[in-house]
């Protein structure tokens, strides 16, 4: 057995998975702080801030066959100790900007609160986020900025510098995560644009439910709602839900199958389990990681067209679906959308529009391609393809809600030149030059 170290080496990593996939996989351990994907051998190295985070994840993976995409991947220790820049430049990516940077902080003196970092580097940019934590080489923190542009302005203003007269140095490198995830706002993390976050971690029922899994710190719900809804509620929504299993009725059995609902049903909440019915084809059970999810779904959902059939949506009378030989489960599924940014994602739902867009496109890419890959599912009116933060995303325009709809279940999630394609509805009513 390799020495523990807070270096992870894994293998099997097939194109399809992305860095993303990786992060999803380790985060609820703690910060990851440099991920190094090594995509001629199928491997990826990623280090944590410590050596207890990276045994706590191998010690749950010895329980639990990790896989992405239903694609085992298998994790050891490395025989790193740590990733350094040579290692990171093995992709090419120790040192291209991006807009978290990592920071250490040499000869440190006087104690370093979130509130000096963002005193010392918000006068660069606006920064979204920021975690905090303190290891063997010293105390370290990730800052992440809304633009790239910002983050290089501050790298290139403050490296080398002091905080303090005569200590507290500053050594940045830029961080080749894509995006941060804060739990609490505190004086160690915060996330300045969700100023809703609770500071410490609640205490929890001796009951596990969905969402806690093994107790892992997430965002929780209420949070995640009040940031999302600006401390309200959408019209129709009572909050008040625990119902979290959904019959959904009046499907088209020819073109249905679980992973087409799982498409759907995902853009409300983490999907549990669904089991199509078999004496009654046209029917599905639909279990939701919450009862607001549920709802959300049920608000939303109830009397949308999908091939041709008015979808029937409604609380089913099972509290939740009993895992068979003919449940389809999705709890660890990394396509559930609110195991991150949950605040985002509850604030893009709607109802079925016209309108769907797609992000995680590879970056070469162009508007003929994305028509391809959606035309078959009814008349495109319109496209646009649009880059932010670096990523290129499209806007594809359909003559109704229900082609958009089948677009949708059909072809998120699915691969595009290596790129795991992810697709939502806009809520946009129309596609401009200057969007």
């Amino acid at each position: 057995m390799t020495e523990p170290s807070k270096v992870i080496h894994v293998r099997n990593v097939g194109h399809e998975i992305s860095e993303n996939d990786l992060l999803q996989l380790f985060q609820p351990f703690g910060v990851i702080t440099k991920l190094v994907m090594l995509r001629a051998k199928n491997q990826a190295l990623l280090q944590m801030q410590d050596v207890p985070s990276a045994i706590n994840a191998l010690q749950y993976y010895t329980d639990v066959q990790p896989t992405i995409r239903g694609r085992n991947v298998y994790i050891q220790f490395s025989s790193h100790q740590e990733l350094t820049t040579m290692d990171q430049n093995t992709q090419g990516r120790g040192e291209e900007p991006n807009r978290i940077l990592l920071i250490t902080i040499h000869h440190m003196q006087y104690p370093i609160t979130v509130d000096v970092l963002h005193q010392v580097f918000s006068p660069h940019g606006f920064v979204e986020k920021m975690v905090t934590f303190q290891k063997s080489a010293g105390f370290q923190a990730l800052i992440q900025y809304q633009s790239r542009q910002s983050a290089v302005q501050a790298r290139t203003s403050l490296q080398g510098r002091n905080i303090y007269d005569g200590c507290c140095q500053l050594d940045i490198q830029f961080s080749n995560l894509d995006e941060l995830q804060v739990n609490y706002n505190n004086d160690s993390s915060r996330d300045f644009t969700n100023p809703n976050l609770p500071s410490e971690q609640k205490a929890r029922s001796s009951q596990p439910s969905y969402g806690d899994v093994v107790g892992y710190p997430q965002m929780p719900n209420a949070a995640a709602i009040a940031a999302a809804f600006g401390g309200g509620l959408p019209p129709g929504i009572s909050g008040t839900n625990d119902r979290c299993t959904i019959l959904v009725s009046n499907l088209n059995p020819d073109r249905i199958d679980e992973d087409k609902l799982f498409n759907l049903f995902s853009l409300y909440g983490n999907i549990v389990r669904i089991k199509l019915l078999r004496n009654k084809p046209d029917h599905a059970l639909v279990q939701m990681g919450d009862g607001f999810q549920a709802e959300l779904a049920v608000h939303f959902l109830k009397g949308a067209m999908l091939f041709g059939k008015r979808m029937e949506v409604n609380f089913s009378k099972h509290p939740n679906i009993t895992q068979g030989a003919d449940t389809h489960e999705y709890m660890h599924s990394n396509l559930n959308r609110f195991n991150r940014n949950a605040a985002k994602n509850y604030r893009y739902c709607c109802s079925p529009t016209k309108m769907i867009h797609l992000s995680t496109l590879p970056q070469v890419i162009t508007e003929d391609e994305i028509v391809s890959l959606v035309e078959e599912h009814g008349t495109v009116v319109n496209t646009k393809l649009f880059e932010m933060n670096g990523k290129k995303q499209a806007l594809v325009l359909f003559e109704t809600e229900e082609e958009a709809t089948e677009a949708l279940v059909c072809k998120h999630a699915t691969s595009l030149a290596g790129s795991i394609v992810r697709i939502s509805f806009s809520q946009l009513q129309s596609i401009r030059e200057n969007q």
